[in-house]
């Protein structure tokens, strides 16, 4: 029986479904720093490293099938003022995926970083341009998830500075750290001065965190070490934390929706700096503090896979909106 309008899954199938990727790559990488600093079994990292590149193939397929079928669907998203920002996030995954597997195997590290850095450099450039050739975009349309394609060029020199010369991981590091600064205040005007956020949007809200928190654990690798403004990045990165969790009771009350990813990759990046905090501090603080956040991280990972999969079974997910 043919599918009706409201349900066609592969038409309606989104480009941020790459966010669940990113939560599980991070995820993997938290086990695998979980197994430098607290001891935990590197199978369990390793395994969810391999889930993280099944489910990335099965959507990248997906995505390719529906660009060949419903390509103006694709085109429509493209000039979607908040879908477009998660395109990005299939290069971000790759650059993950280089960070997971750098001390498995550097070479495909090195390969999963060059590709994955450099469609993040164009996908920088399209985007950028999108915004500055746009004529409908307006101050509504922000949210956290315009960090994305832009900011997450900061990830860059976490696995960059040991592939190539450190110049060019300087450069992604410069652009993601000046144009956090530069949408942050974007973003800070329009939640201050104008309507909140749609629901289903709100759970972005977590992507505030992820930049002080990957800028802090970029800047230590390009650094090779720990100094006053890599302390700066970081306790951003945790008042944005604690900022959130002040606001508890709002993220509860709204209903799951695909978006619901955008907590779990700003919630692994600050367990992975909890992590390198202690690892450059010694102090015991941040140890505890680690063990609670990878605590935290797990559960938030495995609640947001039994509700995807349940929605994909309950045909909630993939609909037309």
């Amino acid at each position: 029986m043919e599918s009706t309008p409201e349900h066609q899954p592969l038409k309606n199938f989104p480009i941020s479904f790459f966010a669940i990727v990113m939560g599980l790559s991070g995820f993997a990488i938290a086990l695998s720093k979980g197994g430098e600093v607290l001891g935990l079994p590197p199978m369990v990292g390793n395994a969810i490293l391999l889930l993280a590149f099944a489910v990335f193939a099965a959507i990248t397929l997906l995505y390719l099938m529906k660009l060949a079928r419903y390509r103006s669907e694709v085109v429509k998203e493209l000039h979607h003022p908040i879908k477009l920002s998660f395109f990005p996030a299939s290069s971000i995954s790759l650059i993950l995926f280089s960070i997971a597997t750098l001390h498995i195997d550097p070479m495909l590290s090195k390969v999963l970083w060059s590709v994955g850095t450099a469609i993040q450099l164009a996908f920088t450039l399209f985007v950028m341009s999108r915004w500055i050739h746009h004529s409908g975009f307006e101050i509504q349309h922000i949210t956290p998830a315009w960090f994305i394609p832009i900011v997450g060029n900061i990830l860059v020199p976490i696995a960059g500075v040991h592939h190539f010369s450190p110049e060019i991981s300087w450069f992604f590091f410069s652009l993601g750290l000046l144009f956090w600064i530069v949408l942050l205040t974007i973003f800070f005007y329009r939640i201050i001065f104008h309507h909140p956020i749609a629901e289903k949007l709100v759970p972005t809200f977590f992507i505030l965190i992820a930049p002080p928190a990957v800028g802090f654990i970029s800047y230590v690798a390009l650094n090779n070490g720990l100094d006053n403004f890599a302390r700066v990045l970081y306790y951003v990165a945790m008042f944005f934390v604690l900022l959130l969790v002040t606001q508890f009771r709002m993220f509860t009350r709204i209903s799951f929706f695909l978006s619901w990813w955008a907590y779990s990759f700003p919630v692994a990046a600050f367990t992975i700096a909890s992590m390198l905090m202690f690892q450059k501090t010694g102090n015991g603080a941040f140890y505890q503090l680690s063990w609670l956040m990878l605590g935290l991280l797990t559960v938030l990972i495995t609640l947001l896979g039994s509700m995807t999969i349940n929605a994909i079974s309950r045909k909630k997910i993939c609909v037309e909106e």
